[in-house]
């Protein structure tokens, strides 16, 4: 594969993914850090590289707004935002879900206002967990790229219908340049079929989308969204299979694991920042601790069975957010975490901290410190000042 790859920016190779998987529709509103996609985007239309309509927007809301009317007329459709450009579509993103429609949007993640912060955090996606989309992480370019027609295939399976964000760090991965292997469209004309929709907008076939819903029907409508997730759950592991089948690559599935099998200590995470806790764990294993690491790809659907089963042999799990609950002092993994496992009766502890905020560096001394930490709760000691005093240092 080695002889595959080309060096391009991160960038660069989720807009060439996204242009592999032949869209009808792309809206988009440039806002840093995400802007390089659609500015790809716009460059291959406009060479003649991709057949179909790019649409210029005054705004996200506009251009989610925009997909929701062409997805639920038939076509493929694909945005991205960030930040403050996400936030704006809040109200549209429950549109899209509720009407069960496959559109495909990256997030390129980055801190939210107030103050001013255009570099990396998570909790833009965060924030619109419950908003009934899809929420795949990447770890790096190659996996944000691949991502894109795993996603297409998931959301427009008929069994799912639901829109999706592959997210990735800002700048962390957006605007780094890594040697990655740009997906072929041939390979991916195999993988990924045409989207022929049962259901339209057709004037010829008059129907309506998202209508009135009184007591006696909004529930059946939730509870159809929740089972579409359930449905993802598997189609998420599967599609990753048949990935790896065409491209002989593994960029999927819901969790994955490094140095798990024996370890006592497992650090959770999500994002670029899995590169950093990787490196630390090969320092620790060298120094004969028993540390390792589950990586959460898919936050929505939640795998809380999977995780469970991760995590049998745990004796003290670690999650590191870079979101941040306020008011409840804690990270969204953290809270996910300790429900997948306490809700099952299982009373390993969890210990969880917040870092990254706004971008701020999050070195392998900073993971080993918090280690340091979790292994007095493996020898059941627990001091709060202690973490007190740590969580002071991280902020």
């Amino acid at each position: 594969m080695r002889n595959r790859m080309i060096v391009v920016e991160g960038s660069y190779a989720v807009a060439h993914a996204v242009k592999v998987c032949r869209p009808n529709v792309i809206s988009a509103y440039p806002i840093t850090p995400q802007t390089h996609i659609v500015e790809n985007l716009s460059q291959f239309v406009a060479d003649g590289e991709i057949d179909c309509e790019s649409m210029n927007v005054e705004s996200e809301f506009s251009a989610i707004s925009a997909l929701i009317g062409a997805s639920a007329a038939g076509a493929r459709t694909y945005s991205s935002t960030t930040s403050q450009g996400l936030a704006l579509m809040h109200e549209a993103l429950f549109n899209a879900s509720g009407m069960r429609l496959p559109i495909i949007m990256t997030v390129v993640n980055r801190a939210l206002s107030a103050p001013i912060n255009i570099w990396n955090d998570q909790q833009d996606s965060i924030a619109q967990r419950d908003t009934g989309w899809i929420q795949l992480y990447a770890e790096d370019v190659q996996e944000s790229a691949d991502m894109i027609p795993q996603l297409y295939k998931i959301a427009e399976d008929s069994e799912v219908l639901l829109p999706a964000m592959a997210c990735m760090d800002g700048f962390i991965l957006s605007h780094v340049y890594e040697p990655v292997i740009l997906l072929e469209q041939s390979l991916t004309d195999e993988f990924l079929p045409s989207y022929s929709p049962e259901f339209v907008l057709d004037p010829k076939n008059p129907m309506s989308f998202g209508a009135f819903a009184d007591p006696s029907t909004y529930t059946e409508f939730r509870y159809k969204q929740e089972k579409a997730m359930g449905e993802a759950l598997e189609r998420i592991e599967e599609v990753a299979n048949e990935f790896m089948e065409k491209y002989g690559r593994y960029y999927g599935g819901l969790i994955d694991g490094y140095a798990l099998d024996d370890a006592e200590i497992v650090i959770m995470a999500m994002g670029s920042v899995i590169g950093t806790v990787k490196d630390t764990i090969d320092m620790l294993r060298s120094e004969g601790e028993t540390v390792g690491l589950l990586k959460v790809r898919s936050f929505r659907p939640f795998p809380a069975e999977a995780i469970r089963k991760a995590l049998r042999n745990a004796k003290v799990v670690i999650t590191l957010d870079k979101n941040i609950s306020i008011g409840k002092n804690e990270g969204a993994l953290c809270t996910e975490v300790k429900a997948c496992l306490y809700n099952a009766g299982v009373r390993t502890p969890v210990i969880g901290f917040m870092l990254g905020h706004g971008g701020r560096d999050i070195p392998v001394s900073t993971i080993m410190k918090i280690v340091n930490k979790a292994k007095l709760v493996e020898k059941g000691i627990f001091i709060e000042s202690e973490f007190a005093d740590l969580r002071e240092d991280l902020v």
